[in-house]
């Protein structure tokens, strides 16, 4: 049997915090063979990251590491910088967590993946940089030449955890670590960054071993996986068997708690509740437009971005309405022009009849009261030098003044309760919550003067499977108890279907379906929506390896490109650059179902 790439022995990482020695990693072997693909779940603080972190050699200055690490036979714990260096970042590469605090935020892009090129392979600068400009083209990342000389804080979020897999992968490395490759990506880009890290496996016999809690990657790509749990493995096994007959009851939570594509049912969760044909409409967006200047080159004069180009919809009391697409459609753009956040530059929305649009400043204002936002990342939302409590009530100072400071406290201490909070915690300050409790705190927040519309902008996309079931039943439960209207933002097909009573879909800045949650998940009709629903993962080993994918053809256009709009209409293009662009038109193929005009799929592009 051929020696593992990586061997692993009673690995122990203890960390020396002020509360005392926290025992973060407690005894844990593993190998990892050539060309395998080893997957370790668990949810966050179980140890994950740390094994891995210890391996590279960055662990922080307060761990320390007993144990063996070998890497190929080399024994890498304790080994001296510049030793590990000559083999990280060439023959062992790792992707991080969290891109834009690994990336160098005063580098260009170009320069961050071509500098491991010259470094270890020996390539000159101009080979470098147009293999790192290859390796953008095939994390899909569009305008490849042109990001090449941008810097991190230029690109979004999805765009910079690309640009980590694209620096990783370039140097064809012999063991590569991905933690969390694809939690902040699109199913789409996400199922093509899979397949190309399958496809590296194949070629060159890379060992990987890949690190999340979404277990419909771990289902479309691991052999073996290992389910950690407080610093220790509580089961591992060949896939198969892990996910068709889980023995620990941890693992079985896991498993129980994801949303599927393929099941219709929440697994006895609370359910929606049904919305009445007659039920108010609380908030009416008309052809909502938010354009942004862009400047093109030094001598290029400016070009537009059409984030969002014309978007229709109504939310009745009750409803939610689930808004799907990829990075850059135009998604977190159209909600905060929804609440006046930015500035439309054509359309209007109305609130109960009333138009926020183009109301005055305080007409606004009183507005406000009835609209509120939950965002991605709770703790870059909540004031760190603010306790939980009055994080909470702040909203209560600013509406409710009639309040005095016990009544106050009475209203945040209840509506700590119904969010799921012990009001112990009220005199906390957001670093001492866990994410899953920071998040509870931001719908709180946003709940505590019950109002009309409930924005949540990937409002669990960052949280574990089980505290984003359990966020996801939270948010139902308070629908149904305040009758509030929703909408919420994902990338995540499955969690949407579960919450959403309808669903639109984006593609740069444009519906191209909006149907009932069961018609669009049963019989998608745009092959946007089609492509969408292929790629998303089923945590099922057998199943999601024997899928048939459609795979969208072409490279992305460019959002500033009028053309993109029709990349599902081609025929529609006129062979004269300065012709006016047509505009798709949104067709009601069924009651209440409407889809963009498209060419079939033998004439698509």
């Amino acid at each position: 049997m051929a020696a593992p790439v990586l061997s692993i022995q009673d690995l122990k990482i203890d960390f020396q915090t002020y509360d005392g020695v926290v025992n973060a990693v407690r005894g844990v072997s593993l190998d990892v063979g050539r060309g395998e693909v080893l997957g370790v779940v668990g949810e966050s603080g179980s140890g994950k990251s740390q094994t891995f972190m210890a391996v590279m050699g960055l662990l922080a200055a307060n761990g320390r590491v007993s144990g063996s690490a070998k890497f190929q036979g080399q024994e890498i714990l304790g080994l001296k910088p510049s030793a590990l260096n000559k083999i990280r970042g060439s023959k062992m590469t790792m992707i991080f967590q969290d891109p834009l605090t690994a990336l160098t935020p005063h580098v260009r892009i170009g320069e961050q993946i071509a500098e491991p090129l010259r470094l270890h392979l020996g390539m000159s600068d101009k080979a470098a940089r147009a293999h790192a400009k290859d390796w953008l083209k095939r994390v899909r990342i569009p305008d490849a030449k042109r990001r090449l000389d941008q810097y991190p804080h230029e690109l979004s979020g999805g765009m910079r955890q690309r640009v980590m897999i694209a620096g990783a992968m370039a140097c064809s490395p012999q063991l590569l670590i991905a933690d969390e490759p694809t939690t902040a990506l699109d199913v789409t880009v996400q199922a093509e960054i899979l397949d190309l890290m399958a496809e590296l496996g194949r070629e060159t016999g890379t060992a990987m071993v890949l690190i999340t809690h979404d277990m419909g990657v771990i289902a479309r790509l691991a052999d073996r996986v290992c389910v950690m749990k407080s610093g220790a493995y509580v089961e591992e096994g060949q896939a198969e068997a892990i996910f068709a007959a889980p023995k620990a009851p941890y693992t079985r939570a896991l498993l129980d708690a994801i949303p599927r594509l393929d099941r219709t049912d929440r697994g006895g969760r609370p359910t929606l509740a049904p919305v009445a044909d007659d039920a108010p409409v609380v908030v009416e967006a008309k052809d909502i437009e938010v354009h942004f200047p862009v400047e093109h080159g030094m001598f290029g004069g400016h070009k537009l971005l059409r984030a969002v180009d014309g978007v229709s919809f109504k939310v009745r009391q009750g409803e939610t309405l689930g808004v799907v697409g990829e990075s850059g459609c135009g998604k977190s753009t159209l909600s905060r022009a929804v609440l006046n956040l930015i500035p439309p530059t054509a359309g209007a929305v109305t609130m109960l009849g009333r138009d926020i649009t183009n109301a005055d400043r305080e007409s606004l204002r009183a507005a406000r009261r009835d609209l509120q936002i939950v965002f991605q990342d709770p703790l870059a939302s909540l004031d760190p030098r603010m306790t939980v409590g009055d994080s909470i009530a702040e909203p209560l100072q600013v509406f409710r003044q009639e309040l005095n400071h016990a009544e106050r406290e009475l209203e945040v201490r209840a509506m700590m309760e119904r969010a799921g909070l012990s009001p112990a915690l009220i005199n906390r300050y957001p670093h001492e919550l866990s994410g899953g409790q920071n998040q509870r705190v931001g719908i709180a927040r946003a709940m505590i003067l019950r109002p009309k519309l409930v924005i949540c902008d990937e409002a669990v996309s960052a949280l574990d499977v089980s505290i984003r079931a359990q966020i996801i039943d939270l948010l139902i439960q308070l629908q149904k108890e305040m009758g509030l209207a929703m909408i919420f933002i994902s990338h995540d097909l499955a969690v949407v279907r579960e919450i959403s009573h309808r669903v639109m879909v984006l593609y740069l800045g444009r519906v191209m379906e909006e149907a009932d949650r069961d018609q669009l998940y049963a019989a998608p009709q745009h092959p946007y929506t089609q492509a969408l629903l292929s790629a998303a993962p089923i945590p099922d080993p057998v199943r999601e390896r024997n899928r048939k994918r459609l795979k969208l053809s072409g490279e992305p256009p460019s959002p500033m490109d009028p053309r993109s709009a029709l990349r599902f209409l081609p025929s529609r293009l006129s062979a004269d650059p300065k012709a006016p662009v047509y505009m798709p038109q949104l067709r009601e193929v069924a009651p209440g179902h409407l889809v963009s005009e498209f060419d079939p799929p033998a004439e698509a592009a």
